[in-house]
C-alpha cells in the first residue's frame, strides 16, 4: 500500500504541476488550448508511468469511482484519496514557489490555477452550471477510464484515451469553472489561494464524487463484464 500512495501522490502531483502550472506560468502565451492538452499530457505520462502500480487514479473522485464499479476494495480509498490530497498540495506549492520568482507575480491577482465561477471567474457562470457541468464531465471521465481500463480493452491505449478524455473536458469546460473533475486538484490550489477559492471548494469535492459514484454504479450495472 506505501508502493501505491506514493504512487498516487507522485501522480497526482505531475497532474497539478504541469495542469495547473502551464496556466499560472504559461496561460498568456499557450491560452486555453495549451492548457486543455497540458492537463491531458499530464495524465497520459501518470498513465504510463506509474498505472502498473497504483492504477493511476490521481483523484478521489475516480478511486470512489473505481470502488462503486467494484474494481477498487473500500479499505483502500482513504490511503488513495490521502496520498492524492498530498501530492496536489505539494505540487500547489511548488507552482505558487516558482510564480513568486517573477517581479510581477502576486497570488491575490494572478491566483494559482485554482476552480471557481460566477462574478470575477472567467465566464461567471452560475453556481447550478458549474454543478451540472463538473457532473456530467466527471461522469463522462470516469464512465471513459472504466472502459478504457476494463479486461477486455487494448490496455497499451488506456492512458491515451483517458488523457485525451480530459483535455477535451478542458476544452469545453475551463471557461465555465476552470474545470475540476478532481477533488485533489481543487484543494491543492486552494489550500494557498484561499478566500473565494476555499468557499467554492465544496462545489469541486461534491459535483465531481456524485458524477463519479453515478458513474460506477451505472458501469456496473450496465456494462462491466469484468
Amino acid at each position: 500500500m506505501l508502493q501505491k500512495m506514493s504512487a498516487e501522490a507522485l501522480g497526482t502531483f505531475i497532474l497539478v504541476f504541469f495542469g495547473c502550472g502551464s496556466a499560472v506560468l504559461m496561460g498568456a502565451q499557450i491560452g486555453m488550448h495549451g492548457i486543455a492538452m497540458a492537463f491531458g499530457l499530464a495524465i497520459v505520462a501518470a498513465a504510463y508511468g506509474i498505472g502498473a502500480i497504483s492504477g493511476a487514479h490521481l483523484n478521489p473522485a475516480v478511486t470512489l469511482g473505481a470502488v462503486a464499479s467494484g474494481r477498487l476494495p473500500g479499505s483502500e480509498a482513504v490511503p488513495y484519496i490521502g496520498a492524492q490530497l498530498v501530492g496536489a498540495t505539494i505540487g500547489a506549492l511548488v507552482i505558487l514557489l516558482i510564480a513568486s520568482g517573477q517581479a510581477d507575480y502576486s497570488l491575490a491577482a494572478n491566483g494559482l490555477g485554482q476552480n471557481g465561477f460566477g462574478a470575477g471567474y472567467l465566464g461567471e457562470y452560475s453556481l447550478s452550471a458549474a454543478l451540472i457541468f463538473e457532473f456530467v464531465a466527471t461522469f463522462v471521465f470516469v464512465m471513459v477510464i472504466l472502459g478504457a481500463t476494463a479486461s477486455t480493452a487494448p490496455a497499451a491505449m488506456a492512458g491515451l484515451a483517458i488523457g485525451l478524455t480530459l483535455a477535451a473536458i478542458h476544452l469545453v469546460g475551463i471557461n465555465v469553472t476552470g474545470v475540476s473533475v478532481n477533488p485533489a486538484r481543487s484543494f491543492g490550489p486552494a489550500v494557498f489561494a484561499g478566500g473565494k477559492a476555499l468557499a467554492d471548494l465544496w462545489v469541486f469535492v461534491a459535483a465531481p464524487i456524485m458524477g463519479a459514484v453515478v458513474a460506477g454504479l451505472t458501469y456496473k450495472a450496465v456494462f462491466a463484464k469484468d
